[in-house]
């Protein structure tokens, strides 16, 4: 039986259309994805839409739409930007999903409630609605604000409640995640979770009344008169759409996650609540989570005041989906913030893919298209190239994207200076021919290692260079001016 792996990306808020940001997390998760699928695995990424939030109802009422309408636009735009990036997902999970979603929330509620971790009290906070959580004095910034929504105002917050024990786990996830039973990338991001759990955890509200949910949400069992918090249901998105509550077996076959894809700004959500949610529940907790950073536009936060979101379709559009994936990948360090730039994007498409990449398989389809008699090998497994580039393979495990296709440049630069070097086009017959035999393997090696990160280009160059002839093609990247 093949080994399973079972990733997700965090489930967007469907408020508004998708950014950039969600594009970068969208493919990322996709080549984690691929690359286990290439190693024969039984792989499954899951994502879907946040759509039990606040935040949505607020949205929905400004636009004057009714909120499952308003939510069901904004999801299906969600999940045409994955496609259109080239993005392979399994499942796609609504949060609005009362056949599957519903009774899957209410079933690890009363799990969590049977455990004796659910019990009711009055409480007056500070909420974020743009972070859907209360925050305490302490953790906000010198304006009094949310650190994630600066320049937002937090309510004040009157109700009662339901709490989760949240304390009962400290230690428990202290010991998940110092013995990387819950393992964290990168290790910036566990050394801050780590920090957060020597500070006594505090219970946490998991309801919110009727009233100020707006009638919207997955109803609390047995309480007409609240609805769940907007983190307990959304993070049990994650085996909502496996099956848990309502398909026992795929569930068993896909649980626990191998790695949740997450930004850095939803780190305890995932790191400190989930795993608590589903010890409770007597679940298993994932196994991993890798944590990417943000992006800047142009070195300023994105924000709608600032007019600098940008549309990942439109550059789709303009550009095409794997230049855009190339810059995410290679520019944006996979731990670490980055910064999008269309000057930037411009200057490496043109060094990298079109005088790069295009231009060196641009060169040799050419020479090749007349060379008498080629020796053209059949492409070898993903596998097989694997064993031969084992620092490549390390980059890749290690989520570390960016190094990874700085290794295979390298690989490419190294082609072109002994296409420089052994001038193929001053030659003719056969020696042309064993000249052009000599790059067939590299090129079909690149296009291989490549199909991770460039789905569709590692695929053209892979059919060009298969079979019993070799024939020039478009340019795979015309240069920008």
């Amino acid at each position: 039986m093949n080994k399973k792996f079972y990733i997700t990306c965090a489930i967007p808020y469907v408020n508004a259309a998708p950014h950039i940001g969600h594009a970068l997390e969208f493919v990322q998760g996709d080549v984690i994805a691929r690359y286990h699928r290439l190693l024969g695995e039984d792989t499954l990424l899951l994502s879907g839409g946040d759509e039990n939030a606040l935040k949505n109802v607020q949205a929905a009422e400004k636009a004057g739409q009714p909120v499952q309408q308003f939510i069901d636009t904004n999801n299906t735009k969600f999940f045409e930007l994955t496609k259109s990036l080239g993005c392979q997902f399994d499942i796609w999970q609504k949060g609005s999903d009362t056949l599957h979603h519903f009774p899957s929330s209410q079933n690890l509620w009363e799990r969590c409630n049977k455990a004796g971790d659910i019990y009711k009290k009055s409480y007056e906070g500070l909420y974020c609605v743009g972070c859907e959580t209360f925050y305490e004095p302490e953790e906000l910034n010198e304006q009094g604000e949310c650190f994630e929504h600066p320049g937002k105002k937090l309510e004040t917050v009157k109700e009662e409640n339901y709490f989760f024990r949240l304390s009962k786990y400290q230690q428990q996830l202290i010991d998940l995640i110092t013995t990387d039973t819950l393992a964290i990338t990168p290790d910036t991001r566990k050394n801050e979770v780590l920090s957060f759990l020597k500070q006594p955890l505090r219970d946490i509200s998991i309801s919110r009344s009727n009233e100020r949910a707006k009638n919207w949400g997955v109803p609390v069992p047995n309480d007409p008169s609240q609805r769940m918090y907007v983190w307990f249901d959304a993070l049990n998105i994650y085996q909502s759409g496996i099956g848990f509550g309502w398909d026992e077996q795929t569930y068993k076959k896909w649980w626990p996650a191998d790695v949740h894809v997450i930004g850095k700004g939803i780190s305890r959500f995932h790191a400190v609540y989930w795993p608590a949610f589903l010890l409770s529940a007597g679940l298993q907790p994932p196994k991993a989570l890798f944590v990417h950073g943000y992006f800047t536009v142009n070195g300023q936060k994105m924000s709608k005041t600032l007019g600098n979101v940008i549309d990942p379709l439109e550059l789709i559009n303009k550009y095409g989906a794997d230049p855009l994936r190339y810059y995410f990948l290679r520019e944006i360090p996979a731990s670490a913030d980055g910064d999008f730039s269309e000057r930037r994007f411009k200057e490496l498409y043109n060094a990298d893919l079109a005088n790069g990449l295009g231009n060196l398989v641009a060169r040799i389809a050419k020479l090749a298209s007349v060379a008498p008699m080629l020796t053209i090998p059949a492409p070898r497994s993903f596998q097989d190239y694997l064993k031969d580039n084992p620092e490549y393979k390390h980059h890749i495990e290690a989520f570390e994207f960016n190094e990874a296709l700085t290794y295979l440049w390298g690989k490419i630069k190294t082609l072109d200076i002994a296409v420089n070097e052994k001038k193929p086009w001053e030659k003719k017959g056969e020696e042309l021919t064993a000249s052009i035999n000599f790059f067939i393997g590299p090129i079909q090696e690149i296009s291989v290692l490549i199909q991770l990160f460039l789905p569709h280009t590692g695929t053209v160059i892979c059919e060009q260079f298969s079979g019993s002839t070799i024939m020039a093609g478009a340019p795979l990247f015309p240069r920008l001016t």
